[in-house]
């Protein structure tokens, strides 16, 4: 998996355009039949793919049409520990 950290928003939001695109590519989707899948409109869809400007509800449906909607739910999820030690260390690196 790629990481995330350390990128500005610009790169961060060409990377997630990316990959939709690749996603939506990989499940032989043009841009009108996902358009119509996910309830998005074609200009939105669109400006999406070339500015990754898009409503925080329109990208959701994009990733739930694409199968991803897993992936949103995951996104910003409580992190899991190992041990009660990485815990203690959280909440000093917090304090």
């Amino acid at each position: 998996m790629i990481s995330l950290d350390f990128k500005t928003q610009p790169e961060l939001s060409a990377q997630l355009v990316q990959r939709v695109r690749d996603i939506r590519k990989t499940h032989g989707l043009s841009q009108v039949r996902l358009a119509e899948k996910s309830g998005v409109s074609l200009g939105s869809l669109k400006r999406f793919e070339q500015a990754g400007e898009v409503s925080l509800t329109s990208f959701i449906k994009i990733c739930m049409a694409l199968g991803r909607g897993g992936d949103i739910d995951r996104l910003l999820s409580a992190k899991e520990y190992a041990s009660i030690q990485e815990v203690i260390a959280d909440a000093k690196r917090d304090s």
